[in-house]
């Protein structure tokens, strides 16, 4: 057989996307497992969202529809930019996408090629690397820390910047920390993103999910003069619990949004004609259901960081923003747990599945070995159980 394209060796599965298929074929076999790995809300999609794809589908919209998307629907978005985050942007300026990832994707095909470097802050989600390389281009990581409230430092990216960057990520609120970003840390990154001319790819889909008070701003919001050189990658899945309906957005410039529609068009043409209807009314329907999803994630946080400190061994900072935990457990590691001694987090996540049946990610993943990731959008009995269920172990083990 002539060989796979080199591209295709050097990716790898998505850890999270894995864990997740494995959960479930254990569960499938009988197994008992708490899963708090999967970043997925356990929520319903609401029922008037629900009933506009039906509506959708009697009404036999189930056609092609522009590969960017229909104008109503990134006329909802456009303006949904203009309400929340007071930022102005064209129809023009807006492509609907098969997902949140998918419009990622399209952006670094868009932006970057061989030999360029992109600047991505660890901890980072785990699809940032990959979908680099796939552009030809090179991940470069910048390391943040929970001393900093893991948000990349203007010293961190000057020292991550080559004659070859072209870009950065910044996610906020994060995947995994779930930590945010503030308007200081957004305006003390602008001068060297200016002075180096990037690009800025902000990865805003947890924008609703923030907490204590916290503002959500992204880099145009902060630096206005920035927005021409930023990309806003965003979508309905995380907000609207709309994860298997594919349905992702991003703003740009309009050179970048008509790149962006070209390449969609030969990719996969237009996003689900009967989601983007859903979308549209996810985006201007009523926000109660969402407002008590908020709330509801809130109360789980709490539990969730409440029981964690209760576990020795797990040092957690507290996140302001997503659904997830991000805990440093080398307090953990090299100690022995069940009769086996876990020197890696990748080790001590397996032992939490095989031991406990509690599903966590592994910070390798995420690059940021010795910690794990905790995902709350589970039940409070289920976070109860899980963290139960880890407790024990660890005091089993003195």
């Amino acid at each position: 057989m002539p060989p796979l394209a080199q591209r295709t060796l050097n990716v790898k599965p998505s850890p999270t996307l894995t864990l997740d298929a494995e959960v479930k074929a254990m569960k499938a076999r009988g197994r008992k497992i708490v899963n708090l790995g999967v970043g997925e809300p356990d929520f319903e999609t609401p029922d008037f969202i629900k009933e506009a794809a039906i509506k959708a589908v009697r009404d036999g919209f189930t056609r092609y529809t522009p590969s960017e998307g229909v104008l109503e629907l990134r006329e909802a978005v456009a303006a949904k930019f203009r309400r929340d985050n007071g930022l102005e942007y064209s129809p023009q300026e807006i492509v609907i996408t098969c997902g949140g990832k998918h419009a990622l994707y399209n952006v670094m095909q868009v932006l970057f090629g061989p030999g360029d470097e992109v600047v991505v802050p660890s901890p980072y989600w785990v699809t940032y690397p990959p979908q680099v390389h796939l552009a030809g281009a090179v991940p470069v990581t910048a390391a943040t820390s929970g001393r900093d409230g893991y948000v990349l430092t203007p010293e961190a990216l000057e020292r991550a910047v080559t004659p070859r960057t072209r870009g950065v990520v910044i996610n906020s609120p994060s995947n995994p920390t779930g930590m945010v970003y503030a308007r200081e840390n957004l305006l003390a990154l602008a001068p060297v993103i200016e002075r180096h001319g990037l690009w800025v790819i902000s990865d805003d889909i947890y924008e609703t999910l923030v907490y204590d008070g916290r503002e959500f701003v992204n880099l145009p919001m902060a630096c206005p003069e920035l927005k021409d050189r930023t990309v806003i990658c965003h979508g309905v899945s995380k907000t609207y619990s709309m994860t298997g309906w594919r349905i992702g957005f991003l703003a740009a410039p309009r050179e970048v949004a008509g790149a962006v529609t070209r390449v969609q068009s030969q990719m996969t043409s237009n996003p689900c004609s009967i989601a983007q209807k859903a979308a549209l009314a996810a985006l201007t329907g009523p926000t109660e259901p969402m407002i008590r999803m908020r709330e509801t994630f809130d109360a789980r946080r709490k539990l969730i960081l409440k029981l964690l400190k209760a576990v020795p061994g797990f040092e957690t900072p507290a996140p302001s923003g997503a659904f997830y935990v991000f805990p440093d457990v080398t307090g953990l590691l090299g100690r022995k747990l069940a009769g086996e001694t876990a020197d890696t987090s990748d080790a001590l996540a397996s032992i939490l599945l095989r031991e406990c049946e509690v599903a966590a990610i592994p910070g390798s993943g995420f690059g940021a070995e010795g910690a794990l990731r905790f995902s709350y959008a589970a039940s409070e009995d289920e976070i109860t159980e899980g963290l139960g269920r880890i407790a024990k172990l660890v005091a089993a083990a003195g």
